[in-house]
C-alpha cells in the first residue's frame, strides 16, 4: 500500500509530492480527510493568479495598452 498526501483541485486529486506509481494501471483509491491541512512546500506549483499578485508592478502604462498593443509592441499604426 502506498500512502501520500494530496488535495482536490475541483477536477482531479493532486499529490503534494512526487509519487512513483506504474503507468496505465488501475488503482483502488481510499479517500480519508487529514486532521490538519498539509502546508504547501516551496516546490509546490502556485496558481497563475497568485503569481500575478506577487509579480504585479505599478508602472505608468498607457490606458489603451490592450486595444493598441500592436502599436506599442511592433510600431504598427494606431487603431482608431
Amino acid at each position: 500500500m502506498i500512502n501520500f498526501n494530496a488535495h482536490f483541485d475541483g477536477k482531479v486529486i493532486v499529490p503534494e509530492e512526487a509519487v512513483n506509481l506504474p503507468l496505465d494501471r488501475p488503482f483502488k483509491v481510499h479517500i480519508e480527510p487529514c486532521d490538519e491541512p498539509v502546508p504547501a512546500s516551496k516546490d509546490s506549483p502556485q496558481s497563475a493568479l497568485q503569481w500575478l499578485v506577487e509579480n504585479a508592478v505599478d508602472d505608468e502604462l498607457p490606458g489603451d495598452l490592450s486595444a493598441q498593443h500592436d502599436h506599442y509592441l511592433y510600431g504598427t499604426p494606431e487603431r482608431s
